[in-house]
């Protein structure tokens, strides 16, 4: 075997253990950085520089995890320049359509189609002009692709499915047009947020942990879904509570208990939930009549523990929807590329690291190993921040950095009004 052929192998080996890592989410460590897609990548292109200098394709992509902000005063300056080249795209007739392929198109693959994908990552910037027009699905379109996905907010393994070939063949005018569209809501928040904050931002599904202007973490999350939509609102977290009670809002006891009672009158007491009058006093599940909607008259709350909603910690913040900010038992989730499956509260990946920073300053008495110790007590224990922390869900589906990178997230409430109601294919 040449050298160039057990090089290549290597990289094959080291791409394969990363995109395993990607897969399953075990990029290592608990900070909130090593679980997005912009550190998967940046991760995989630190590795792979060691072992193939013949296939570098790209610079490095570290600037695709910044630290500014996205409602940094700043982020509007860089909006405007991503609209002058999104204009000057259009100008020139846009990017043609990748076409679909009856073949999986990843690294590897031969396909006519692969020509047509070559153009568009280099309309968009994410190949390199001078890679050639091929019909052969090499390292350099591999990187392309996976740069074009971690701006997409998409899982970057590399792969163009179904979801990377929708988010393709959004035309250069829509994105243009989304740009223009959130350039108005960015300038609305230019304003001073606070020295620190935390901001959701809901069609990312990803949160910013901000401290003097600079990014500190961010945070993979889970947001609602389209009929149960998570709030856009303004507030401050006030609380934290540890191993907490979930008491079930009306509307999931309508939606979603009552359904679920009819068919399994077990429900109930498999996820240790229990019942109360508005006096504190307990009933039986047979004391109500579950063909109507006498449940909504009473009191549903989950005993903390393992399978409890809100997992081990929840963040009350002031609001009118009975939302918080919370952990959740389903982690699963958070390795999805579509994350709309809460009734609108908002589920935190790695929350220890969230609530222990929001702690270390406002309530210093609360360190991370007291964080981790109270929740392996599994004892109910509610703490009030002695400074509130500003909250801010946003609805941001594009935005610039310092670099010029440019990020793209799905309308996923139709919000942006671009394709006049219908909002599928659009990411």
């Amino acid at each position: 075997m040449s050298v160039r052929q057990d090089m290549r192998q290597v990289r094959l080996s080291v791409k394969a253990a990363v995109l395993a890592a990607i897969a399953g989410l075990g990029l290592g460590g608990s900070h909130a950085y090593a679980q997005s897609p912009a550190e998967a990548l940046a991760q995989y292109n630190q590795r792979a520089e060691w072992e193939d200098k013949f296939d570098a394709t790209l610079e490095s992509l570290d600037a695709i995890k910044t630290s500014t902000p996205i409602l940094s005063a700043s982020t509007a300056e860089f909006m405007a320049g991503a609209i002058n080249q999104y204009s000057m795209i259009v100008q020139r007739g846009g990017w043609g359509q990748v076409p679909p392929s009856n073949r999986p198109l990843r690294i590897g693959a031969q396909d006519s189609s692969v020509t047509e994908l070559r153009r568009r990552l280099m309309a968009s910037g994410d190949l390199e002009q001078t890679a050639g027009l091929s019909d052969t699905f090499d390292s350099y379109v591999d990187a392309a692709v996976r740069r074009f996905q971690v701006r997409h907010g998409l899982i970057p393994d590399g792969s163009v499915g179904q979801t990377t070939l929708v988010a393709l063949n959004v035309p250069a005018e829509v994105r243009l047009r989304q740009l223009e569209t959130n350039m108005i809501r960015l300038r609305a928040m230019s304003g001073f947020l606070g020295d620190r904050y935390v901001m959701v931002n809901i069609p990312a599904a990803e949160i910013e942990a901000v401290e003097n202007g600079r990014v500190r973490s961010r945070h993979t999350a889970v947001v609602g879904k389209i009929d149960r939509q998570t709030p856009i609102l303004n507030s401050k977290i006030y609380e934290v509570n540890f191993n907490p009670y979930w008491t079930v809002p009306v509307s999931i006891i309508r939606k979603d208990l009552i359904p679920k009672m009819k068919q399994d009158p077990q429900y109930l007491a498999k996820n240790k939930i229990r019942i109360f009058d508005w006096k504190n006093n307990e009933l039986a599940w047979q004391q109500i009549d579950w063909n109507t909607e006498e449940a909504t008259q009473y009191q549903f709350r989950q005993e903390p523990g393992e399978i409890n909603s809100m997992g081990s910690m929840k963040l009350n913040f002031h609001n009118t929807h009975q939302v918080y900010l919370h952990d959740t038992p389903s982690k699963s989730l958070f390795g999805t590329d579509n994350r709309f499956h809460s009734s609108g509260c908002v589920r935190v990946q790695n929350v220890r690291d969230l609530v222990s920073w929001m702690l270390e300053s406002t309530t210093p008495d609360w360190s991370r190993s007291r964080v981790d110790e109270t929740i392996r007590s599994g004892l109910r224990e509610d703490v009030k921040l002695k400074t509130q922390v500003p909250l801010y869900l946003t609805y941001i589906t594009a935005w610039a950095n310092e670099d010029g990178i440019v990020h793209f997230r799905e309308d996923i409430y139709n919000r942006d009004g671009l394709y006049g109601g219908d909002v599928a294919g659009l990411q």
